[in-house]
């Protein structure tokens, strides 16, 4: 009997998704906490020449050097001046580590697959649909989930 309860456990976690809940302007977004390999203050950041707009430069994090991309110029979006809620959200994705600044970020959360939907087209045309895993529902608000692996993609990059 314990076997068929544990099986009926990891069916549940499976479809749990625990993550990293970070506002750009109006709009929040959720990541992967697997993903997310720490959260830092806006450090001193170094501009690449002749980069893409969307990169703000590389940061020596412990020694490490990270390259920061500006998540606003990636998605089109207007870009805002950094405040003291600024973050860099430090992901690994597959053995890349990038930086991603945020206006802020705000919790943790866990989330059952079951209120994950297909991100609707309004959406997706602000937004490149390929940066987009869908949108979760909570009960008094919408998370767009993104995929991190098309966003720091190289041959997108």
């Amino acid at each position: 009997m314990a076997n068929v309860n544990e099986r009926f456990q990891d069916n549940i976690d499976e479809d749990l998704h625990q993550l990293v809940i970070f506002n750009l302007g109006l709009e929040e977004f959720g990541v992967n906490i697997m993903q997310v390999q720490e959260i830092i203050r806006m450090p001193e950041i170094t501009r690449i020449p002749r980069s893409p707009d969307y990169i703000k430069g590389v940061i020596n994090l412990r020694g490490k050097i990270i390259v920061v991309m500006d998540l606003d110029k990636r998605f089109g979006m207007s870009q805002k001046e950094l405040t003291d809620e600024s973050r860099v959200v430090v992901v690994d994705i597959e053995g890349t580590v990038i930086g991603l600044v945020v206006d802020s970020v705000s919790e943790v959360i866990r989330l059952q697959g079951s209120n994950i939907e297909q991100t609707p087209e309004i959406i997706s045309q602000k937004i490149n649909a390929e940066f987009l895993k869908g949108v979760g529902k909570l009960e008094d608000r919408l998370l767009i989930l993104l995929d991190l692996q098309n966003i720091i993609n190289e041959s997108a990059m």
